[in-house]
């Protein structure tokens, strides 16, 4: 029986590539938006409840403002150590960058109208470039949140 695979080309490896990881990109994007969000509403809830139930008269009422202040100061460490928000937007960027670097490349736009045979190549770089960028802008986020906590005096 004869080997009826066929070598991906060049070009397909490169756009699957592509596609993969504007996939990934945007999931961790949403998941970063989703988990920031919903921090952020249990936050509102909590502060908005802390007047509220002051105003109260209920058995250990200091116990539950108290914790509500707690659960607020909590949310906001995970918050500002796990930078969600920062992660959010530039994994939206880097997706829609890619996003955009495939319609240009399909449509033999920009830096691929004069590339011909070399545009999947030219296209590999460029997709390569823009990963390379939002790593190096995720290093630099990690350094200075390690940095931020040092200075608090937190681990």
């Amino acid at each position: 029986m004869a080997d009826t695979t066929v070598a991906a080309s060049p070009k397909d490896v490169t756009l699957d590539r592509l596609d993969d990881q504007a996939r990934w990109y945007g999931r961790k994007s949403k998941r970063a938006q989703r988990i920031y969000k919903g921090f952020k509403i249990v936050e509102i809830i909590a502060a908005a409840l802390i007047p509220f139930l002051t105003g109260r008269t209920f058995e250990h009422k200091d116990m539950v403002v108290g914790g509500l202040g707690v659960l607020i100061t909590i949310l906001e460490g995970i918050l500002q150590l796990n930078q969600y928000q920062q992660i959010w937007t530039t994994y939206r960027a880097t997706s829609e960058a890619l996003t955009h670097e495939k319609f240009l490349f399909l449509a033999l736009a920009g830096p691929y109208a004069s590339a011909g045979a070399t545009a999947p190549v030219v296209l590999a770089e460029r997709i390569e470039a823009i990963m390379t960028q939002e790593n190096t802008k995720w290093v630099s986020l990690q350094d200075q949140s390690g940095k931020q906590q040092g200075a608090k005096g937190q681990p």
